[in-house]
């Protein structure tokens, strides 16, 4: 990478084929003794390239610019299309389609993926409790396939947060978070996404912005290195990054409210990437998981090696992605579970694809959908 910035080395198909082919999980950073910032380099390699595939008028390339920036980028077009995609996976077609083997290859995976989003549980009763006089308030980052697919996740997220003392506040304005399109290589659009999203939270009055997906969580603490040399934006990007909190790693510094209920599962932890090696958050996952009475938690084989999902990775390289997958499964079936916990989307719908495709008889949901069930009114 830095002999292709400097000029020594050429934009050549290798060099592109290279990185196209790194899943961006940041393993290494967890284990470079020299604390090389790898994913950031990789952000702005991918940026290079994603101009040189344009000039080259790469038709993937131009599909991918077009519904980042401009389905990502307009909330109302971005609802819209999920509703169809929820609509679609609710009304059962997606059931029988997937059961009738009607579609295969990436479409039958895709279809795998959309269905893995459902919601797992039994659909809760209570709702939120006002909150006390000296509720910290907090903001949630809805995001756009958290609440497009993942709703219920992010309504449980708010009823755990108003279950722990916490205030909910609205962030009105709030945007998609642009982890995808630095992971593409879009970095100007990630960074037009980070300043509207800066500018909702901080006018929201939270004192902490609390993130449930994995790699909306990364990607907005690090909107202080994106902005580091945006004149307006780079002191506001840090008071941002500062207040952004994992919702695991918040209840843990917090302390939960013990819960009433019992969830009696067999679950097995399967830590997201930009969880475990981005943010380096290992723990309050485990922890969050060990608060909740009945859970009978079991090692997992690899935990804290990628499922293969890495963003849209599973679609554009789908036997790399399909190797990666079958020995999380592999580990999967060996640990006897009947539920994988793990807090992304991206690996929730990853790791159900595959559970699905091969028939295992287990749930794939977000620790935060345990808690929730955990508490009773």
């Amino acid at each position: 990478m830095r002999g292709v910035a400097e000029g020594k080395i050429g934009m050549s198909d290798a060099f592109i084929s290279h990185i196209d082919l790194c899943l961006g999980c940041r393993g290494c950073e967890t284990v470079c003794p020299s604390g090389v910032p790898y994913g950031h380099l990789l952000e702005a390699a991918r940026a290079e390239i994603a101009n040189e595939k344009s000039k080259r008028g790469d038709s993937a390339e131009t599909l991918q610019r077009f519904v980042l920036n401009k389905v990502f980028t307009r909330p109302g077009l971005l609802r819209a299309a999920l509703a169809i995609a929820r609509w679609f996976r609710d009304s059962g077609l997606a059931r029988a389609a997937f059961t009738a083997n009607i579609f295969r290859g990436r479409t039958r995976f895709a279809l795998a993926l959309l269905l893995a989003s459902r919601w797992k549980l039994a659909k809760p009763r209570r709702k939120t409790h006002p909150a006390p006089d000296a509720a910290r308030r907090v903001a949630l980052l809805k995001g756009c396939v958290m609440e497009g697919l993942f709703r219920e996740t992010n309504r449980a997220t708010e009823r755990v947060l108003s279950d722990n003392g916490c205030e909910v506040v609205a962030a009105d304005g709030q945007l998609c978070c642009g982890a995808l399109h630095s992971h593409a290589g879009q970095l100007e659009v990630a960074k037009q996404l980070a300043r509207k999203n800066i500018a909702a939270f901080l006018e929201s009055g939270a004192e902490i912005i609390i993130v449930n997906a994995a790699g909306c969580g990364a990607a907005m603490k690090e909107y202080a290195s994106l902005l580091a040399y945006d004149p307006l934006f780079a002191d506001s990007a840090r008071e941002f990054s500062a207040r952004v909190r994992d919702i695991s790693e918040f209840l843990i510094e917090t302390g939960i409210r013990p819960p009433a209920g019992r969830v009696d599962r067999t679950v097995a932890y399967d830590a997201p990437c930009h969880l475990i090696h981005a943010q380096r958050i290992s723990l309050a996952p485990i922890e969050l998981l060990r608060a909740i009475p009945g859970i009978t938690l079991v090692p997992l084989r690899g935990s804290e090696s990628c499922c293969g999902g890495a963003g849209i990775y599973n679609l554009q390289h789908p036997q790399l992605s399909g190797d990666i997958l079958q020995d999380k499964i592999d580990s999967i079936r060996e640990a006897g579970c009947d539920t994988i916990a793990s807090a992304n989307p991206g690996c929730i719908m990853q790791i159900g694809a595959g559970v699905l495709l091969t028939g295992l008889k287990a749930d794939v949901v977000h620790p935060i959908a345990l808690l929730d069930a955990a508490y009773e009114e």
